[in-house]
Formats: C-alpha cells, sequence, structure tokens
C-alpha cells in the first residue's frame, strides 16, 4: 500500500470527503505512475479520480464495526512518532 494512504474507516470524527478524495488522488497515482497526466491523459485521470472516492464514500458508508471509534490526534501522534524514530539521525 502506498505510504499515504492512510486508513479512514472507524475514525471520530468521521473521514472528510476531502480525505476520500486525497486517498483516491494518490491511489490513482500509484497505479497510473504519473504524479500529474499529460493533457491527453487528464479526463481519465480526474473520472478515476472521482469514481474511486464515490466507491470509497459508500464502503466506508456500508462498513460496521463493534470496535470503538479511533482518535485521530493519538493515530497522529503516533505516526509521528514511528516517523522520527524511523527518521531520527544519530
Amino acid at each position: 500500500m502506498c505510504r499515504n494512504i492512510h486508513t479512514l474507516h472507524n475514525f471520530a470524527p468521521a473521514a472528510t470527503d476531502d480525505e476520500v478524495r486525497a486517498a483516491a488522488l494518490q491511489y490513482v497515482r500509484k497505479v497510473s505512475g504519473s504524479n500529474t497526466p499529460s493533457k491527453a491523459n487528464r479526463e481519465a485521470f480526474d473520472r478515476a479520480v472521482e469514481e474511486i472516492a464515490h466507491a470509497t464514500g459508500h464502503l466506508l458508508a456500508d462498513l460496521v464495526t463493534s470496535a470503538p471509534p479511533k482518535n485521530r490526534e493519538v493515530v497522529a501522534a503516533e505516526r509521528r512518532a514511528r516517523s522520527a524514530q524511523r527518521f531520527a539521525t544519530s
């Protein structure tokens, strides 16, 4: 999985449309191998992002869990700590 795509399910507050679209954009960039598509591919690229964001929104709405929602700030702090440890200089 792309490192920039984060879990969006079971957070309080729920994932925003912007977060869902950002994840869809990262996915399309990864699959297409292109960070910025050419003019010839722009329409297909944008359409794929919108379709994937739409499908992701439906998926997140339909998923159920008995686990309590995770706190966004706590998860973000854990990610920052892992990153600091991983990239720490000696």
